[in-house]
């Protein structure tokens, strides 16, 4: 008879259900959140965005509320007087009523905390695997490129729904609540159908886009310079250029995250000539941007993973 140890050395094999390598994405999805969770960081930078789905959860009680208030010249706040025009042509920017504005302004407030948050997630969760070899740990299992590809871009669509997305969400289902519910959820039940497309763009493009830039810098630091270029050094320069200088509005196309803006009107349905900047490219020509952008990172991933060595 083999003896205690002669039997904890023998190969014991696996007696449970063997999954398809989808499952292996979404294990590495599950993992990778996990592993963000923990960072002390990253709820500071959700406590932020947060910040910005309650300016326009209120925002929309105090709307409500000021139609209450149209026979009064004022409005009082903490015993200080305001202006009710002023107040009211405040708000009115915002287009803190419900519509399909309010949705788009959302998310495009949100986009701020977004490009950090997603520079802290591209270097961890994927920047790690090439800087400690870990990558060749996942593909020596009996899985494909594509599908740790899929698994961190599951990880990173969650968190770029969990700031956008979901609140948005939630702001819709209180406008119906705040208003005639029934009469709104009718007419606008279109508005969920653009708030959840709008939300796939940004999990498709911003996902590949994070996953691109974390294999080629691989740190957090390098990886929030180059995320504040493309996101706010460019929307300057494309701003001086077309409201500055004049120029054609199709040098707009510089800033992405307006791009991802047209592209997410277009899905709520917003009138173009309703867009602030009124010199604006073709809805098109943004989604032509969005589209090359994502496929040059998806190309680029393809050639830097197949570029790992790894033992079969």
């Amino acid at each position: 008879m083999a003896t205690q140890s002669e039997s904890l050395l023998r190969y014991r094999p696996w007696r449970g259900t063997l999954n398809g390598p989808l499952s292996a994405s979404v294990a590495m999805a599950r993992a990778a959140i996990k592993l963000l969770f923990r960072r002390w960081l990253y709820w500071g930078l959700f406590a932020l965005s947060m910040l910005v789905f309650f300016f326009f959860f209120y925002g929309q009680y105090l709307v409500v509320w000021i139609t209450t208030q149209v026979g009064s010249d004022t409005v009082r706040f903490a015993g200080v007087a305001v202006p009710m025009k002023d107040l009211t042509k405040f708000l009115g920017r915002l287009a803190l009523d419900g519509s399909a504005h309010t949705f788009g302004n959302f998310i495009w407030f949100e986009g701020y905390v977004v490009v950090i948050l997603l520079a802290l997630a591209g270097s961890l969760l994927v920047g790690n695997d090439f800087h400690r070899g870990s990558l060749a740990f996942y593909l020596a299992k009996p899985i494909g490129r594509r599908h740790y590809v899929l698994g961190k871009c599951l990880a990173i669509g969650f968190f770029i729904n969990l700031a956008t997305t979901l609140p948005a969400i939630v702001l819709w289902v209180q406008a119906g609540l705040l208003y005639d519910w029934q009469t709104y959820y009718t007419e606008n039940f279109g508005l969920l159908l653009g708030i959840l497309g709008y939300g796939l763009v940004l999990t498709v493009s911003l996902s590949s886009l994070v996953m691109a830039t974390a294999v080629w810098l691989r740190q957090t630091v390098p990886m929030t310079m180059v995320w504040m270029g493309v996101f706010a050094l460019l929307r300057l320069l494309a701003g001086w250029l077309v409201d500055g200088l004049k120029a054609d509005e199709r040098w707009r196309l510089l800033d992405l995250w307006n791009d991802l803006y047209l592209v997410g009107a277009w899905c709520l349905r917003i009138d173009p000539t309703t867009i602030r900047p009124a010199e604006q490219p073709q809805t098109w020509e943004a989604a032509l941007v969005v589209a090359a952008v994502a496929a040059a990172c998806l190309l680029y991933l393809r050639k830097r993973i197949h570029a790992v060595e790894i033992v079969s």
